[in-house]
């Protein structure tokens, strides 16, 4: 079965000619928006390509093949959009957020808990929680605190500082 990873949801439109703003704080935006991508909008992930994109202020502005008027796309304001994860082609050390749940917390060579989630705290900012000692426990999602992240063995490791944990 498909998986399908949320890249953003569609929060309005621009102009008259179908073009649509997009949030989105997804990790790999080079990857997904692109000319000639194929996304999926709505929990009914209906296909489309897209015909050109460009940033502007705090959004991902986008235009879909077959759409050009305003009225056409109204109907995809406050749907999520989607790709494929096959599709991303990540690399070996390459990994979403939600390929860090369940996740096994390693710290100083030993296994101390389990990933629960990662969460967007503010649009800068993530936090990972891990169930550590039978203690909920926040860790900053920053490259200062994730030494390893080994997909294959289901395990993080994790370098951090004297009384986190």
């Amino acid at each position: 079965m498909e998986e399908y990873i949320r890249i953003g949801k569609i929060v309005n439109t621009h102009g008259i000619k179908g073009e649509l703003r997009l949030l989105s704080n997804f990790k790999y935006k080079d990857r997904v928006f692109v000319q000639n991508r194929r996304i999926y909008i709505g929990d009914e992930k209906e296909e489309h390509i897209i015909t050109s994109y460009r940033h502007h202020k705090v959004f991902e502005m986008i235009t879909l093949e077959g759409f050009g008027n305003i009225n056409e796309v109204l109907r995809f304001i406050n749907k999520d959009v989607f790709v494929k994860k096959n599709d991303l082609n990540l690399g070996k050390k390459e990994f979403l957020d939600e390929d860090l749940i369940n996740l096994n917390v390693i710290f100083n060579n030993e296994e101390v808990g389990y990933v629960v989630a990662v969460r967007q705290i503010n649009p800068k900012n993530k936090i990972i929680e891990a169930m550590i000692h039978d203690k909920m426990t926040m860790i900053p999602y920053h490259e200062d605190f994730i030494k390893d992240v080994d997909l294959d063995n289901k395990k993080i490791e994790l370098e951090l500082i004297e009384g986190m944990i």
